[in-house]
């Protein structure tokens, strides 16, 4: 079953909103700052229905500041034994909705997997013309629908490395600031809780 493969996405974005009636039924807002770059729907690894939103705030020169990447993901009817394993112990709480937070740093020049959820935003922004910086630091935070784990909305926050004066190398594990890591994630996430809204909505049949 692979209804997705050619289905346009579900949800409805106007402006900075994005509009989800079902799985889950929310309305979430970003920032007026925050550009639409575009949607993309399809069978990921053959074996989830997703639907990622991505949108963006960048300089006059098109160069990304800000990635915010909104996800929407089911697990196929014909794969009954997928169920998702995130086994972060750091929690948010958004609009009432728990989330698993992960946080990481990454360079532009890291490695992208073929087929990836990665590889089809980076898609949409380059399509539009906009340039990743050399390094984002990002903020995941998942929300999974009910006790069964086979449904997910993945909200992605990405910031632009460089104002922070440290390099990605310098960050990660082994590094000389990796002890300066920890501060800079959780203001990270705090950054993402005070610019992304998100309600309940109404749920349609």
């Amino acid at each position: 079953m692979l209804m997705a493969q050619n289905a346009p996405p579900e949800r409805k974005v106007v402006g900075n909103v994005v509009t989800s009636e079902r799985n889950p039924a929310v309305r979430m807002e970003l920032p007026k700052a925050a550009q639409y770059v575009g949607a993309d729907r399809w069978v990921l690894y053959g074996i989830a229905d997703c639907e990622l939103h991505a949108f963006i705030e960048a300089d006059a020169q098109k160069n990304v500041q800000r990635l915010y990447w909104v996800q929407f993901e089911d697990y196929l009817p014909s794969r009954p034994d997928l169920h998702h394993t995130y086994d972060s112990p750091k929690h948010a709480t958004i609009g009432g909705m728990d989330f698993y937070v992960d946080t990481w740093v990454r360079t532009k020049d890291a490695t992208i997997e073929s087929g990836s959820d990665r590889e089809h935003i980076e898609a949409l922004v380059r399509a539009k013309g906009y340039r990743m910086p050399e390094a984002m630091m990002y903020v995941r935070l998942v929300h999974l629908l009910d006790k069964e784990k086979r449904k997910e909305l993945m909200i992605i926050y990405g910031d632009d490395l460089a104002p922070t004066g440290f390099t990605a190398a310098e960050l990660n594990e082994g590094g000389k600031a990796h002890d300066r890591w920890p501060g800079i994630a959780d203001a990270l996430l705090e950054g993402a809780q005070r610019r992304i809204t998100i309600e309940p909505g109404k749920t349609v049949n």
